[in-house]
């Protein structure tokens, strides 16, 4: 068993088609059918022909990952497709071989069959060494290192990464044999890479009420009042929070936070709807690291209005928005400075 990680686009415009369909591929619009296709290098030939301007290295890269979905994926493998539309990670099984579709969308002619067992695995289900592989830039790349396989399997089974098993002595220490491109390589998508280790932090550094203090940290920098509710039992409210000078205003928001991994489930939801009731707060938001599971998820379908999530990649993207104007004491326990790197290093 291996295990493959297959993107879907750049920007996440083949991942509903290939959860929808049960597929995993597409792109490579301009190369045509790899069906006759029995190597590698038959498989570059076609690439050079089709795309005869690009250079050789580019094309040997393209023509590594077609071959992958052409002759090295196979029936069993574990795919992998983290979600660039919701952040969270799809994993299934390979459930059938190469095909081909000469159909309109060039961008989705190249496609093996999958069996999508989970399309909402939080990022936080993994550790970072994982979620470094899985920051791949490749489109089609082997995740083999760290035991990248049986931890894929852990959580494909419905469980969390268990991590790498400690390497024995004189056995490489985790090195792994590249074949050939498609296998993990050094070139990574550095904002992913950096909002894993930033999610990480979080969830290391904030539990339980020092959570409650980060988020009304974000909401004070938004310009509400807060009041936090001191360490023990919450009775559902963590903070109180509204606009104005006393907090008295609107919107009068109360505040549940929950620092677990896991999704909370529509008991905690039903807590938080009954606060609202009891309360003269008109709206209501969720700060839980492992979000809400599906029939959590349901719930909230018609309380959009009402109830806002927060998951771990929501609170990170509040807190870079406001990170300028937090204390200097949540700066010092989340340190962050911006930089400029480019956003393809093969472009």
């Amino acid at each position: 068993m291996a295990a493959w990680m297959v993107r879907g686009g750049s920007a996440g415009e083949r991942e509903s088609w290939a959860l929808e369909n049960q597929v995993s591929g597409g792109g490579f619009r301009e190369i045509g059918d790899l069906g006759p296709c029995q190597s590698r290098e038959a498989v570059l030939e076609l690439v050079r022909a089709a795309l005869p301007d690009k250079p050789l290295p580019a094309n040997r890269n393209f023509a590594a990952q077609l071959w992958t979905l052409r002759g090295r994926i196979e029936v069993g493998d574990i795919i992998v497709m983290p979600l660039k539309t919701s952040k969270q990670i799809a994993i299934g099984r390979c459930s059938s071989g190469y095909r081909y579709v000469d159909n309109e969308d060039s961008g989705k002619r190249h496609s093996v069959g999958v069996t999508w067992h989970r399309i909402d695995v939080p990022r936080t289900a993994f550790k970072q060494d994982l979620l470094f592989s899985l920051g791949a830039f490749m489109t089609v790349c082997r995740l083999d290192r760290h035991d990248a396989e049986k931890r894929l399997a852990a959580v494909l089974a419905g469980g969390v990464d268990p991590g790498a098993e400690l390497p024995s002595i004189g056995d490489g220490a985790g090195a792994t044999m590249v074949e050939d491109s498609t296998d993990e390589v050094s070139q990574v998508d550095i904002e992913a890479v950096a909002l894993d280790a930033i999610r990480l932090r979080l969830i290391e550094t904030f539990q339980s009420h020092q959570l409650s203090e980060l988020v009304a940290a974000i909401l004070r920098a938004r310009g509400l009042t807060c009041v936090v509710s001191p360490p023990g039992p919450d009775k559902g409210i963590d903070i109180v929070a509204g606009a104005g000078p006393l907090g008295l205003d609107s919107p009068r928001i109360v505040v549940q936070c929950k620092s677990g991994g896991a999704p909370v489930d529509i008991t905690v939801i039903q807590r938080l709807q009954g606060a609202l009731g009891t309360t003269a707060a008109e709206q209501a938001l969720l700060v839980a690291f492992g979000g809400v599971n599906k029939a959590a998820g349901e719930l909230l379908t018609n309380q959009q209005f009402k109830v806002k999530v927060w998951d771990a990649d929501a609170l990170v993207d509040a807190l870079l928005l406001e990170y300028p104007r937090l204390d200097s004491s949540i700066q010092e326990l989340i340190p962050l400075r911006s930089i400029w790197t480019l956003a393809n290093p093969d472009s």
